[in-house]
This record gives structure tokens, C-alpha cells and sequence, in this order.
């Protein structure tokens, strides 16, 4: 068997699609963000301007979480020494799984060494833990979400996006007595549209059903304190499970749950996804705990986030660029097109020293292929409009339609 050609075949597959993923080789500038370097296809650093970073708050970067970094560094080192049962549970790691805990309501707190693997560990776990479980999941969930129902081995039932009436018909279906477990995200982040919170807990109190919510995209952004559109709209505290990240608005790396003590402690004890991986390095917590607890006290921060994605939105659909509708700080651009899509992204980021990755088949439907903008408190409206003039050109050049 020849084990080279298949792994080529794959890999041309995904170039005949237009879906092969390029990583850019950049770097940040410390203090001066969304600016970057970048060392792709030229000699030496070319200054660009960062469009696509999830960091949507940009604290990253932010005088009191590099700070806070520092310290730990300087006072307990680099790496965490193991898992948490072996030398890997420091304060820090405490601390902060109090402070998740308190941000959103709940009685406890768990952390994880990103966001994908509390949604797959703790899912997996809960679906192993219930008997006869059957989970109820969005059809646009996210992929650790899907991977945490499928190692779960229980059943499964997927519902169409945001669609009460049919999460409800899927329910009233379902034995009475069956552990259900109602798992749904609260903003979606390639569409940039919002689940419907409430009424999906209203569901799961009718039919006595536990719920799951994802709000990665969410915690940082909404709510007077950050903790997501669950606390936004006054329902957490309805909510079995919230789970978010460290890794976007928080601006560093890790994910967690936050839930009742016993849920929380069956999760600890149970799921091998935390059991047996080695801790978040303490430098890491420390900074998350640093964010968490500025981005709680201020909502400058968010502000500023929320006018740049509604100027941005607004001067692409001045110009004619067809924006895809989104309520929340996601602005996607539609292009329905795989290798025009990546084109796009190549040109601006040649031409323009403008970054924005090509978003394609999986992670949206064919023929909706788009280009994600996630607009910061410091991209500025000179950044805007030399953005917008530059697509402008390229949908010209490329003969795409633009609206009258």
C-alpha cells in the first residue's frame, strides 16, 4: 500500500476545492495591536493589519494582563508540573475557577486546557454518566461540541438552528423518564446570530431536560460583567452548565464550565479529558485571571468592540458589499465561493498587508463561503475605510456583483 499517495490524494482533494488551509507566519505587535508582521511571501517582516483575530477585545495585549504574566512568571516559573491531581493544582488555577464560578452564577467552576476539550470532556462524560441519555443539539454546533455527543455513545437528536418548534417535537418524542440533555451555543459565530436563551429553558423545565450551553463567542462580550448573553439577558441562573473560553474575549489561552458543586466535581473526577492532561501553565491562568476580573469592573472595552462591528457593518453595506446579517460583533462577509474566497483573502493580505482568513466548506455549508471580520476597540475608521476600498477594488477586479 502506498501510504504517501493517499495522504497526497487527500491533500490534493482539498487544493481542487479551493479548502486548503494556509497558516500566515505573523507576529503581534506588543502594545500596538491589531497591528502585526508578517514573513509570508516576502523578505523579511511586512507591517499588516490583523482582521480575523478572535482576541476581540484585544486583551491580549493589555497592560494588566501582560503584567500579571510577568509576576507569575517571575514567582512560580513556566510550566504547571502536571496534572491537576499531580502537582499541576496551583493558586492560581483556584483563584480563577472561583472567579468563572462567581461570573457566572454558579456554584463551581472547572478549567480546562482549552475550550474544545471542556465542551468534548465534559460532554462525553455527562452523556456516558446519565442513563439512556439522549442529547438534544443544534444543527450548527460546534465541532467539539459534536465530538464530545459522539464519544458520549448515547443517542442523539439534532435539531434544526434556533428552531423552537422543532426541538419541542423532538422532545415530546422522547420517553418521559430519559435523561435529556438540551446542548446549544449562545452566539454563533459564523453567522453571528443568537440562540434564543429562554425559551430553549423554558423547553427543558417542560420536559424536565438538563441544558448545556456554549458561550465562547459570548463571555467578555456581553453582560455588564462579561459573562456572556446568558447574564445579558438575566438567565443564567437557569442554565444546568455554561461553558466558555479564556481564548477570545479573555485574550488568553484555556476553557471551563461553570455548574452546581456535584455536576462540577463528577466532571473533575470523571472525564479523561482533565484527569489526564497536564494544567494549564500557571503564567497562562494568571493572565486569564487578570482579564476576567478587568473585563468584569469595565465595560469600555466592550463598547468600543460593539461600535467598531456596527461602523464596520455599515460602511460595507454603504458600499455595495454584501454583508450577511449578524446582531452581535461577528461581521461576515459573503463570498459563496471556495477559490474565490481564498483569493480574496490572498490579494488583501499581498496587496492590502490586510489579514482576514477565507472561512470554507466544513466549518460553513458549501456555496456560503465567507470571509470573517471580527472589528476591534482599536481598529480605527481610517483602518475601516481603507478595508472597505480595498474590497471594493478586488469584487471589481474579480467581476463580482456588487449591490446597487
Amino acid at each position: 500500500m502506498d501510504y504517501n499517495r493517499i495522504f497526497k490524494d487527500a491533500i490534493d482533494r482539498l487544493h481542487a476545492e479551493g479548502r486548503y488551509r494556509v497558516f500566515i507566519d505573523i507576529l503581534r505587535n506588543r502594545g500596538n495591536y491589531p497591528n502585526a508582521r508578517c514573513f509570508a511571501g516576502h523578505n523579511g517582516a511586512r507591517p499588516i493589519t490583523v482582521w480575523c483575530s478572535n482576541d476581540y477585545l484585544g486583551m491580549g495585549q493589555h497592560p494588566d494582563v501582560i503584567g500579571a504574566m510577568e509576576e507569575a512568571l517571575r514567582d512560580v516559573g513556566a510550566g504547571s508540573g502536571g496534572t491537576r491531581n499531580i502537582g499541576g493544582n496551583t493558586h492560581y488555577h483556584l483563584e480563577l475557577e472561583n472567579e468563572l464560578a462567581e461570573l457566572h452564577g454558579k456554584e463551581a467552576a472547572l478549567l480546562f486546557t482549552s475550550g474544545y476539550i471542556s465542551n468534548e470532556a465534559t460532554l462525553s462524560t455527562l452523556g456516558k454518566l446519565l442513563p439512556g441519555c439522549i442529547v438534544f443539539s443544534d444543527e450548527l454546533n460546534h465541532a467539539s461540541m459534536i465530538a464530545g455527543i459522539r464519544g458520549a455513545g448515547c443517542e442523539k437528536r439534532v435539531f434544526r438552528h434556533n428552531d423552537l418548534e422543532h426541538l419541542e417535537e423532538l422532545l415530546a418524542e422522547a420517553p418521559k423518564d430519559a435523561a435529556k440533555l438540551i446542548a446549544f451555543e449562545s452566539v454563533y459565530s459564523m453567522d453571528g446570530d443568537i440562540a434564543p436563551i429562554a425559551e430553549i429553558c423554558d423547553l427543558a423545565d417542560k420536559y424536565n431536560a438538563l441544558t448545556y450551553l456554549d458561550e465562547v463567542h459570548a463571555v467578555g462580550m456581553y453582560g455588564d460583567h462579561g459573562g456572556g448573553i446568558s447574564e445579558r439577558d438575566g438567565v443564567a441562573h437557569r442554565l444546568t452548565i455554561i461553558e466558555g473560553t479564556l481564548a477570545k474575549a479573555f485574550g488568553i489561552m484555556g476553557g471551563y464550565i461553570a455548574a452546581s458543586k456535584a455536576l462540577t466535581d463528577v466532571i473533575r473526577s470523571y472525564a479523561p479529558g482533565f484527569i489526564f492532561t497536564t494544567s494549564l501553565a500557571p503564567v497562562l491562568v494568571a493572565g486569564a485571571l487578570a482579564s476576567v476580573r478587568h473585563l468584569k469592573a469595565s465595560g469600555a472595552e466592550r463598547e468600543g468592540q460593539q461600535a467598531a462591528a456596527a461602523t464596520l457593518k455599515a460602511k460595507m453595506g454603504d458600499a455595495g458589499l454584501p454583508v450577511m446579517p449578524s446582531t452581535t460583533h461577528i461581521v461576515p462577509l459573503l463570498v459563496g465561493d471556495p477559490a474565490k474566497c481564498k483569493k480574496i483573502s490572498d490579494i488583501l493580505l499581498i496587496e492590502y498587508g490586510v489579514y482576514v482568513q477565507p472561512i470554507n466548506y466544513p466549518t460553513v455549508p458549501r456555496g456560503t463561503e465567507r470571509l470573517r471580520f471580527t472589528p476591534g476597540p482599536n481598529h480605527d475608521e481610517a483602518m475601516m475605510d481603507d478595508l472597505v476600498r480595498a474590497l471594493v477594488e478586488i469584487w471589481d477586479r474579480l467581476e463580482m456583483r456588487l449591490a446597487a
